[in-house]
């Protein structure tokens, strides 16, 4: 697959955008966070809606529940992790609170990115069905590069072990893919390209956050029962 500069500074471009909007609301202050994540979980449920009314098999009966555990849940577990200490041996500063957020938000971006990247660049076995434009060389070059970059900004900010940085990055880059494989899936079932149009070249809410959503939960229970 080629790379598409045109499309390549599009993307590039809306992705600043989103990262300064993004950093803003998580780095601020826990307000900020609470706003961003309120903003993301509604932007979801909008978006979800629609896929599933678009959908002629769903029912309310069925995608409403599946929709609390698919979008309410990890809102509410990504705010427990920027409120509540992960380890009580750790002072209570509102900078180490921000840490694990950040990093989850980190991993999918590196993840996401590098996968674009190295996929554009050498990929070309198919990685599956349900996304044509996915392939094996592309998510396994974002996983990789996910795990390395993430090592060394643990390694060099020095909360937590580097073991738990490479394990929580692991965590995104592999339920990440599958969390953007199954939002492809809804699109598919819809019988549409992008969940929305938040930002151009980007798709919506969903199309942006569906990794963050399917890896959140596996961070979290990692976090507060495996973690130390």
């Amino acid at each position: 697959m080629a790379l598409d500069a045109a499309a390549f500074k599009k993307r590039t471009f809306t992705a600043i955008l989103f990262a300064v909007v993004m950093l803003a609301g998580l780095l601020l202050n826990r307000w900020s966070f609470i706003l961003l994540f309120v903003i993301i979980h509604f932007g979801c449920w909008y978006e979800y809606v629609k896929l599933m009314k678009s959908i002629r098999a769903a029912r309310p009966i069925f995608y409403i529940p599946l929709g609390l555990l698919y979008i309410t849940v990890p809102s509410l577990l990504m705010i427990c992790l920027r409120l509540t200490p992960v380890n009580h041996t750790l002072r209570i500063d509102d900078n180490y609170l921000k840490v694990i957020p950040c990093g989850i938000i980190f991993s999918i971006w590196i993840n996401d990115t590098m996968a674009y990247i190295s996929g554009s660049f050498i990929g070309k076995t198919p990685f599956s069905k349900i996304s044509p434009k996915k392939t094996w060389e592309g998510t396994i070059g974002g996983a990789l590069l996910c795990v390395i970059v993430i090592g060394l900004i643990g390694w060099a900010v020095n909360i937590y072990s580097i073991k738990d940085w490479l394990i929580i990055s692991s965590i995104c880059a592999v339920f990440g893919t599958a969390g953007d494989l199954l939002e492809s899936k809804l699109k598919r079932l819809a019988g549409v390209k992008d969940s929305g149009s938040l930002l151009p070249g980007h798709g919506g809410f969903l199309d942006r956050f569906d990794s963050w959503l399917v890896a959140t939960p596996f961070v979290w229970i990692y976090v507060y029962f495996l973690m130390g």
